[in-house]
């Protein structure tokens, strides 16, 4: 018996194929569920927080006594903040080590080029290459081992279950297959569900239309991108005469935009396409990034605290918040040896909570999500906007046309809120125009607290996306800096 870890519980993990005795665990490939089980793990995911937290100690020991033999990184990060593998006695003691941040990644590369001195396997070991494209500075490469791949389509196979998705499914993969690691992880966890892939791809010119016509011939059952390539989808399908309904998609499940966790888009999609509106994601540094992931009863993000376990903690003091309070996910791997991270600041926004989900699972949960970067956020007049909100009204007009732009602009060193906005049929004529206009504009206020500009443009003009949508433009460094030039 492992310590700490109840016999009861560690029998039923292992009867599911999961083997704890060893760091990393192994999982057996062959198991699957029951097709009318809810949950892959239901001895874990239903379990007392109490109860599965020490399997969560458990493996957080292996993992950072791991870190610390062969990553030199991580062995000079926490001596320097004077703890060692010896000091996590508890699950709470994870709040002594330090955070790590993207800059501390981006010098460890810089200081042991490719992977980082956080590489912790032998480069040899290497099986996938990932990581950012660096179109605005130097990439950042992610390694994973054949083991960590492996162990990764395992944890995606074990939520796509969680979101509906069984063996019998075809899931439609609408996403670059690059170095961005989103289309691999739905496709690894296809693949380990077996259930059937249809990995399309996207970003090739045309190739939207293709897609729409494969998927009213083969009318695949689940669909994975991005929401807002999933709204481009559906304006091309209506272009080519096919209703988004009759593409077969049961199940849509998203990530790399917080728009699948905004309520409003949430029904946009869902209404569009006759489809569950799934929101997954973390981060790609975090694979298995499906880590956070809503179940089939759609309530927010639950959190496998057993495969990643995640913190919400004070954006500025990395101090962990009780849950009912916002803040920053902080993220660790347990059982990852190809660049673990450990204690990984996000950046990004979340609420969470820990009241129970009808699903019966007993996670903790973002119930909205993943709001957005802190450093998307907006200070309008000392009002803090964040475009989440703004595309939450957006969606909630009926003479909204599908698309936007934000713009912070600023007028004699006066902040302004521009919101670009096309305008749908409800608002073709000039009347309905204005009348829409000044819907949006009274929502917002009443909403983020602050007057905005509303343009209404043709429906179109907008630039679509592919990948991930780029809505936010802050003008005011160009103002300041045309300013300075002046002077």
């Amino acid at each position: 018996m492992i310590p700490e870890v109840p016999a009861g519980l560690l029998a039923a993990i292992s009867v599911r194929g999961v083997d704890l005795s060893v760091w990393p665990p192994r999982h057996d490939p062959g198991y699957l569920p029951g097709a009318d089980e809810p949950s892959w793990l239901p001895e874990v995911e239903t379990a007392d927080p109490e109860q599965r937290d020490l399997v969560v100690l458990h493996k957080l020991r292996g993992q950072i006594r791991y870190a610390w033999e062969h990553t030199a990184f991580y062995r000079r990060h926490w001596e320097a903040a004077g703890v060692t593998p010896d000091t996590l006695r508890t699950l709470d003691d994870l709040r002594l080590f330090p955070v790590v941040t993207k800059a501390d990644l981006r010098a460890s590369q810089a200081a042991s080029p490719p992977y980082g001195e956080h590489l912790g396997v032998d480069p040899g070991e290497v099986f996938h290459v990932h990581g950012t494209s660096g179109t605005t500075g130097r990439p950042t490469v992610f390694g994973l081992s054949r083991g960590d791949w492996e162990r990764a389509g395992e944890a995606h196979a074990r939520i796509m279950w969680g979101a509906g998705i069984r063996p019998s499914d075809t899931v439609m993969i609408c996403s670059f297959f690059s170095l961005y690691m989103g289309s691999w992880g739905a496709l690894a966890g296809t693949e380990r569900l077996g259930a059937t892939a249809l990995p399309f791809g996207a970003g090739v010119p045309g190739q939207t239309a293709r897609a729409v016509e494969w998927a009213a011939e083969l009318r695949p059952s689940a669909f994975y991108g991005t929401p807002s390539y999933a709204l481009r989808l559906a304006e091309v399908a209506r272009e080519e005469g096919v209703d988004p309904r009759n593409l077969g998609f049961r199940v849509l499940f998203f990530s790399g935009e917080p728009g699948a966790g905004i309520d409003a888009t949430k029904r946009v999609i869902e209404k569009t396409f006759g489809g569950s509106c799934i929101d997954m994601g973390t981060m790609a540094e975090m694979t298995p990034w499906m880590t956070n992931a809503e179940c089939t009863e759609r309530t927010g993000m639950h959190l496998y605290q057993d495969i990643v376990h995640a913190e919400v903690c004070d954006p500025e003091t990395y101090e962990p918040l009780p849950y009912g309070s916002t803040g920053t996910p902080v993220y660790t791997h347990l059982e990852r040896t190809s660049q673990p991270m450990i204690r990984l600041v996000s950046g990004d926004r979340a609420l969470w909570v820990d009241d129970p989900c009808r699903c019966g699972r007993t996670y903790p949960r973002l119930p909205g999500g993943l709001h957005g970067r802190y450093d998307d956020m907006l200070i309008i007049k000392g009002v803090n906007v964040y475009p989440s909100a703004i595309e939450d009204v957006l969606r909630a007009v009926d003479g909204f046309g599908g698309e936007f732009r934000i713009v912070a602009a600023r007028d004699e060193a006066v902040d302004r809120l521009i919101v670009r906005v096309e305008h749908g049929a409800a608002g073709s004529g000039g009347t309905k125009r204005s009348a829409v206009g000044g819907e949006i504009a009274e929502r917002l206020r009443r909403r983020i607290g602050v007057g905005a500009v509303v343009e209404l443009v043709v429906p179109g003009s907008l630039e679509r996306t592919e990948f991930k949508s780029r809505r936010v433009i802050d003008d005011r460094d160009l103002y300041q800096s045309m300013s300075r030039s002046v002077r």
